[in-house]
């Protein structure tokens, strides 16, 4: 490493070597450490031991099951947490600060809470449950209940991503827009959606990321049926209580591995989104 790079550059704030070096050390013991340990645990088993836990049908279906359901989840909260955080940006109604406070009550509320809130929601015999049951649409024990559990714990993310960048917009983009003749459509779908493009996928990224290791909300209304709507942090919760940590680490590791590419491919589509936006 080059460390001539790192030094401070000239009318910076002093003390950038002691902020560096908190910095990484802080990340290395937070973040990379539990990793290369993680890592390190996994490569110690043989192809055999790997293919056996992480590869049988079980852990396939979860797999499938966990990536879907997220995938799901963040592209709604993509689409209506745009919608809430340009209604909260741009517009004055009643109660308008109640509903700005309720975004951020996913944050603060056990994620246990939220599965048993959701469940006695949706449950055959639940408020909204029962007719939507009649209707042929059960939600509770199925897939569709990750899917709105997921939704729900990530709302938040997408939202107040979007909200700043969207309050941050330059007016006179709008107003050159309309002067040069273009519709309220043309002016929102060219101008200003380029330039909100960039937060729109970020928060897409984080409510995905959010949505792939979530448990707690997803196990109760899920069911937990294997090959149907079981998870895979569900799975590996299981493997641990019967002592199979092989099992674990390695549900574990292609877990992480899935990830890390999903995320990978979202920030590229996200830094490339920032340069068509400069």
């Amino acid at each position: 490493m080059n460390f001539t790079a790192l030094k401070r550059k000239p009318g910076s704030p002093p003390g950038f070597g002691l902020g560096f070096g908190f910095t990484l050390a802080w990340l290395s013991l937070i973040v990379l450490l539990p990793i290369a340990a993680l890592a390190w645990r996994a490569a110690g088993l043989t192809w055999r031991e790997f293919a056996a836990a992480a590869l049988e049908p079980r852990a396939l279906a979860a797999y499938r099951l966990t990536i879907l359901t997220a995938l799901a989840a963040a592209a709604l909260n993509a689409i209506f947490g745009f919608i809430v955080a340009w209604s909260l940006a741009r517009y004055q109604f009643p109660f308008k600060r109640l509903v700005d406070g309720l975004i951020d009550l996913p944050f603060a509320l056990p994620t246990a809470v939220s599965g048993i809130a959701l469940t006695t929601l949706y449950s055959p015999n639940g408020w909204l449950g029962a007719s939507l049951a009649s209707l042929g649409l059960p939600v509770a024990f199925t897939p569709l209940g990750i899917v709105v559990a997921l939704t729900m714990i990530g709302l938040p993310f997408v939202v107040r991503t979007v909200q700043p960048a969207i309050e941050d917009l330059d007016p006179g983009l709008e107003e050159a827009a309309r002067l040069l003749g273009a519709s309220p459509a043309r002016t929102f779908l060219s101008v200003l959606l380029p330039s909100l493009r960039p937060a729109l996928l970020a928060g897409f990224a984080m409510a995905f990321a959010r949505a792939l290791g979530e448990y707690g909300s997803v196990v109760f209304i899920s069911g937990n049926l294997p090959l149907k709507t079981e998870i895979a942090p569900l799975l590996i919760m299981s493997r641990l209580e019967q002592f199979d940590y092989a099992g674990a680490t390695a549900l574990s590791a292609v877990l992480m591995a899935a990830s890390f590419l999903m995320l990978l491919a979202i920030n590229s589509l996200d830094a490339r989104a920032r340069r068509l936006a400069r």
